[in-house]
This record gives structure tokens, sequence and C-alpha cells, in this order.
């Protein structure tokens, strides 16, 4: 399978049908990210419910990939949500980006992520949109040490066992400023419901 993108000995494929048993053991390998955001680890149905996500049908967007990040021995150490020109053309978004926990403070992270936007960049995106749950504090500083600003808070989103505010936070990738942002993404400015 060709890589959508590399970092280092790092490659990240499209997932397929065939990978969601290994997506599961994944995320129950590396917990953190559903016990700080759902309160629990990961489902037994986590993976499927991955795989099949998608954006609700009054999103506009072009198309969605769950990636897979392996190591040079084929381990999947990293996965990504991302969808295209999502409720505007030139805005992607990160739905998910979970690195495995073995990798934390190795640099794993910040390279994957240089790739990954590296490719968003090539695909035509001049914004890149994602949520963070307020309080945790290792992906609000992730996020914002990538430059990426808080535009709004939506209050109250339930998340498993939990009910977590969001930020929802932006990063230009041509130059932009946060106002010709939020004229192209009426649902990121402060004052929509």
């Amino acid at each position: 399978m060709n890589a959508i993108f590399a970092a280092g000995s790092l490659r990240a494929t499209e997932m397929r049908e065939a990978d969601v048993p290994r997506l599961q053991a994944f995320l129950e390998a590396n917990p953190e990210y559903d016990l700080a955001v759902n309160g629990r680890p990961p489902a037994s149905n986590a993976a499927r419910e991955a795989f099949d996500s998608r954006p609700p049908p009054d999103f506009r967007h072009d198309r969605r990939w769950l990636l897979q990040v392996d190591d040079e021995t084929g381990t999947m150490v990293a996965i990504a949500d991302v969808v295209a020109n999502l409720l505007a053309p030139g805005v992607w978004h990160i739905g998910l980006l979970i690195v495995a926990t073995r990798l934390y403070g190795t640099g794993a992270a910040h390279a994957i992520y240089a790739a990954l936007e590296q490719w968003i960049r090539d695909g035509g995106a001049k914004w890149i949109r994602l949520g963070v749950v307020a309080g945790n504090a290792r992906a609000e500083r992730f996020w914002e040490r990538l430059g990426y600003v808080e535009v709004r808070k939506r209050a109250a989103v339930p998340m498993g066992e939990r009910v977590n505010d969001v930020r929802v936070m932006m990063k230009p990738l041509a130059g932009g400023t946060v106002a010709e942002y939020l004229a192209l993404v009426a649902r990121d400015r402060p004052e929509t419901p």
C-alpha cells in the first residue's frame, strides 16, 4: 500500500476495513485519549465507531480519511482522522490524532504532525481546524505550541461518560486572520449557538 505521507521511518496509509481489529488493539494499548476525553477506557466497539464515523450530514465536506501510522516493523504507532473541505472550501479538519503512549516525549508526535500538516497543505488547505477538550492539558499545550488558536468554546458536549467543554481551534496555513476564517466558517463564530 502506498504511503500517504512519511515522517522519517514512519509511514501513514489509509485504514481499510481489515485494519479495524488492529485499530482496536491500538486503542486498547493506548487508552490515554479515551480516559482523558470519555472518562473510561476505549469501548469494545471503539475501533468500529472510529472507522465508520463521518461528519454530520449537514456538514459540507469532500472526503474523510482515517490514517494509520506504522513504524518500520509494521506496528501501528499513531492514527489520524482528517476531513477535507469541511464546512467551507480550504478548511480541513483534524478529528483525531492519537500517538502511542510509548512515544510520548520522543518528538514522534511533532514529526507525525509536521508530515500530516504538509500533506494537508499539499491537498489545498488554507486552514486547519480541530476541537480539543478543555482541561486536557497535554493536548491543549501540544496544539497551542503548533500555532493553533481558540476561536470559540462549545460548552457541555457529551462524550462517553463525561460532559466536556471543547475548544474549537484553527491554524491558518496561508497567512489568514481569525476574522477571515470566521467569515468562512459561521459555525465557529463565538456567538453561534
